[in-house]
């Protein structure tokens, strides 16, 4: 008889828990990012077992949750930048609609880390002859409206796939010789990402060798440049016979 964690997952199963990863996050205890990369798990997750991993820093289901977070009224947060830089990066809350207005300037919102406490995020973002640039995880749901007048409007970021239910973020924009950007993950500057307890338990701590990072070395190999003390001892004894 095969263990109750290697049971195969079904469908529904997996909708159950992209659904309770959802509602972690309008709790505050999920950010875009681990929201986004913990959907796309649940998503590929074949077994109990691996769905039960994805969950297991949350609290079970049926448990009485505390008083709901009392978002406030639905009225816009601006961040503008006028001939100047305004950026926003780190750990933040949203729980309203955004506005970036960079005029001769630039803005930079990057969700990733932030805590979302609603089901989408709604941005209205204005460039005149400045630059707007939002940064998010990749796997979400991007979709950008709007106009641009001798400007730019564009997204890129990497997909989920079809039929995922996944976070959405709906950019307005407006440019007028002004650039609106939507970037992901993968074209932005890496942040620090709380997979390592998910990665010991499937086996992936170490870098394959052929993935080793130039200059790197795998664990437990003496690291490329550096000598042990004997072959220290024997490379001063070679240059003293030769002196």
């Amino acid at each position: 008889m095969s263990e109750p964690g290697g049971l195969r997952a079904s469908d529904v199963e997996r909708e159950a828990v992209v659904e309770r990863l959802r509602v972690a996050s309008v709790e505050g205890r999920l950010t875009l990012v681990e929201l986004t990369d913990r959907t796309e798990a649940a998503y590929k997750a074949t077994t109990h077992a691996e769905l039960a991993l994805i969950t297991q820093d949350l609290p079970a289901e049926g448990t009485a949750a505390p008083a709901p977070y009392a978002a406030p009224t639905r009225r816009r947060r601006w961040y503008v930048a006028i001939m100047g830089d305004t950026k926003r990066r780190g750990k933040w809350r949203v729980d309203q609609e955004l506005g970036a207005v960079a005029v001769m300037g630039d803005v930079v919102l990057d969700l990733r880390e932030a805590e979302v406490r609603t089901n989408a995020i709604d941005v209205t973002a204005v460039s005149v002859m400045g630059d707007v640039k939002i940064i998010v995880p990749d796997g979400v749901d991007v979709d950008l409206d709007g106009m641009a007048i001798m400007g730019d409007k564009k997204v890129d970021v990497l997909e989920a796939a079809p039929g995922m239910n996944v976070p959405v973020v709906r950019v307005h924009a407006y440019a007028v010789m002004g650039d609106v950007k939507v970037v992901g993950d993968s074209r932005a500057k890496p942040i620090k990402r709380g997979w390592s307890a998910w990665r010991e338990h499937l086996g992936l701590t170490h870098e394959p060798r052929d993935e080793l990072p130039r200059g790197g070395h795998a664990w437990g190999e003496q690291p490329w440049g550096e000598q042990t003390r004997s072959e220290q001892t024997r490379g001063e004894q070679r240059r003293l016979g030769h002196d």
